[in-house]
């Protein structure tokens, strides 16, 4: 059969969902004598404190700490920051109790003979714990709080630690302004030779490289190289034109122009001379052959004069060639000489250059140098000045006074932190011990760790009679217990299908979780609406209903499945509760397990069906037998009781699982033996209106005392 488990999820939630004081309360109550013992515990540790503990009194000094700036006559620029102040003032504090002052103050006052701390292995650090620096906010102030059993004591140690702190503030100052002026003496001194010495060192180099003014020789040098390019540049436009025309005669004359019709030879006035001279003899000697013949003597004679002219011509024609090519040559010579010139110009410049650097480079070190004697001799008169300064930035403001009264213990601190605190520890615990505690106790319990249908609570009956309290719907119908029995009842019958939910098994986890109890009332409850119903014990190990009903026939369920009994009505007992029959299981046999498997078991339900309208089987308990697996497997569904506040939750959820392994449906789970009416009760207010108003309810009806006997039921 299938099992319909309800779909929370949660994962293993141990608190309600919305947690309120009334939560707080009832785990409170729950665990008040933990709580309680708690509180006790805390509030006697602290009476045992107030008792025990010696008196201690606070004497408080104060101290005023300036800026440093302040008390120099500003001398010096202030060129701490806000950051840096407090560093500064930061730092203070921690030398006020710092390890070498303290150990002044216990040599000033003789602190190790001291009582209190005479025992400390390390007295230094005993002190310390004493001492409190407390600045005052906003201010330059700083309270020096010391602590001791002795008033006067307290009172000297803080007056002499602020005085000690001052005297040694001053010291470190006055001495580290002695320090810096031995220092400083000696960097002056150091600076004055590193400035003669740089100076020297110019002056040997301004000899060496023979220059009085290198400005000056820059600039002869500068003329010189100008004058230079400028002659280079002329006598490179005069090689070149030089170098041209003597290219352009040697191209005519390569072409086979004669040499007086090349323009530069014929512009010479020697060669229009003799070319004048041979034109003219040429004519006479062409007038002279017409009339005298070739070979006349006077042609001879100016043939001879024009040879002479012609061969005169070729040489001043060579000549001026020659020329030409000559000035091409000197110019080029000439150009050579110029560039040699202007590379020697530029060189010098280049030297004077590596001079002027290395000039200029030890005259900057001589000029710093310079400058860094002037700060130094400037900061030696600063701290000359901070030497002969007698004033310290630092003064007490007040001095400490003997207190009156002691500010340890403050009894009523004490008791009152040992109230809170007793509480505090009692509801800590409190709450640790319910958070361990995962037994089943609340509806949420059940539907979040064991995901099943709560079919409701059953009060705790308060009594030790077995009929009591198995008859309870019977004998007390006003009780709350009989209320929740009929919640039971009314939970199963609103289930889908409850038409059809015939036979009922009741089961639990372990002995005395009241199953018995649950299954006899329940099987009352049912009766009373109608219903025919019976009531089988089939737990034939340990049975109890028989008890309940006051029966002591031998003849019971396990009379039938033996085959003693042959019919139904052999075994069926009839109560003075309209519509109610019960079965007793009888002997108790040897082989309970085997019986409840047995056919004879089917055909005890299959008649007993056909004859009631409802069967409840009162089973062992699932983890102790196996009784219950077979018996509940052949029912229509099982109702699961536990008791509150007793079995663990995964205790619980293996034995239904067990049971839904078997293929048992699951109708839901009965939480028993819930105290509405105690004060650890997780639902004392849950119940208070419903218990008022049915007990408003039956006032008037009868009803049957519990001291009454119970007629013993009539065999069937």
């Amino acid at each position: 059969m299938e099992n319909k488990a309800p779909s929370n999820s949660g994962g293993n939630l141990s608190l309600p969902e919305n947690l309120n004081i009334r939560y707080y309360w009832q785990v409170l109550l729950e665990r008040r004598w933990l709580f309680i013992t708690a509180f006790i515990s805390v509030f006697i540790l602290c009476l045992i404190y107030i008792v025990k503990a010696p008196p201690i009194y606070q004497a408080v000094a104060t101290i005023q700490i300036d800026r440093e700036t302040e008390n120099v006559g500003n001398i010096r620029d202030a060129l701490s920051s806000e950051s840096r102040e407090q560093d500064y003032l930061q730092t203070q504090y921690k030398n006020l109790q710092s390890r070498q002052l303290v150990q002044k103050v216990i040599e000033n006052l003789l602190l190790m003979k001291d009582p209190r701390y005479i025992k400390a292995m390390d007295k230094p650090k005993a002190v310390s714990r004493d001492i409190t620096v407390a600045p005052i906010r906003l201010t330059r102030l700083v309270e020096i709080k010391v602590e001791h059993t002795n008033k006067k004591t307290a009172t000297l140690m803080a007056n002499n630690l602020a005085d000690t702190f001052i005297e040694s503030n001053y010291e470190l100052k006055t001495q580290a302004a002695r320090d810096a002026v031995h220092r400083m003496d000696t960097e002056v001194e150091n600076q004055r030779l590193e400035v003669a010495g740089k100076d020297k060192d110019l002056s040997e180099y301004r000899l060496k490289i023979k220059n009085v003014s290198v400005e000056a020789t820059e600039n002869i040098i500068f003329q010189g190289l100008k004058l230079a390019n400028e002659s280079l540049a002329l006598s490179q436009s005069r090689a070149a034109i030089a170098r041209q025309l003597a290219t352009e005669v040697d191209d005519l004359i390569a072409k086979g122009v004669n040499k007086e019709d090349i323009s530069q030879v014929a512009v010479s006035s020697v060669v229009q001379n003799l070319k004048a001279q041979i034109n003219q003899q040429v004519a006479i000697m062409s007038a002279l052959t017409n009339r005298l013949g070739f070979k006349h003597p006077e042609m001879k004679e100016k043939r001879e004069t024009l040879s002479s002219l012609q061969a005169a011509l070729v040489r001043e024609c060579d000549r001026i060639i020659a020329g030409i090519q000559n000035d091409a040559k000197i110019a080029e010579a000439q150009m050579g000489s110029v560039q040699a010139m202007e590379k020697a110009w530029e060189d010098k410049l280049l030297d004077l250059g590596t001079q002027r650097m290395k000039y200029e480079e030890l005259r900057q070190q001589a000029q710093v140098v310079k400058k860094l004697y002037e700060k130094v001799l400037e900061s030696k008169s600063e701290l000359m000045v901070v030497k002969n300064n007698k004033v310290n930035n630092m003064r007490v403001r007040d001095y400490a006074w003997e207190p009156d009264r002691p500010i340890k213990p403050n009894i009523p601190m004490t008791l009152l932190l040992g109230v809170f605190g007793g509480f505090a520890v009692g509801m800590a615990l409190a709450l640790f011990a319910n958070y361990l505690d995962d037994s089943i106790k609340s509806q949420e319990d059940v539907e979040i760790h064991l995901r099943q249908n709560f079919l409701g609570y059953v009060n705790n009956i308060k009594t030790n009679s077995v009929i009591e309290r198995d008859l309870q719907a019977h004998l007390q119908p006003q009780s709350t217990a009989a209320e929740g029995f009929r919640t039971i009842r009314a939970a199963v019958s609103l289930m889908p299908d409850s038409d059809k939910f015939r036979i009922l098994v009741v089961t639990s986890t372990i002995p005395s979780e009241g199953k018995s109890l649950v299954a006899s009332n329940l099987a009352i409850v049912t009766a009373q609406t109608g219903l025919k119903t019976l009531l089988v014990d089939a737990d034939m190990r340990r049975p109890s209903v028989h008890k309940a009903f006051q029966l002591h026939s031998p003849n019971g369920l396990s009379s039938y499945l033996m085959g003693t009994a042959t019919t139904l009505e052999e075994v069926t007992h009839d109560t003075d509760i309209p519509n109610l029959d019960v079965i007793c299981a009888g002997a108790i046999p040897n082989n309970p397990s085997e019986l409840a498997g047995s056919k004879r078991m089917r055909q005890f339900l299959q008649e007993a069906t056909q004859r009631y309208d409802r069967v409840f089987l009162d089973c062992p308990p699932v983890s102790a037998v196996s009784d219950p697996l077979v018996i509940a497997a052949q029912s229509d569904g099982a109702i699961f009781v536990t008791k509150f506040n007793k079995i663990r939750r995964e205790h619980a959820r293996k034995s239904i699982q067990r049971l839904e392994e078997a293929g048992v449906r699951i109708l839901g789970v009965a939480l028993n033996d819930i105290d509405f009416e105690g004060r650890d009760s997780y639902y004392s207010n849950y119940y208070y209106y419903q218990n008022q108003y049915y007990s408003s309810h039956y006032k008037s009806k009868p009803t049957v005392k519990s001291d009454d006997k119970i007629e013993p039921a009539k065999k069937g």
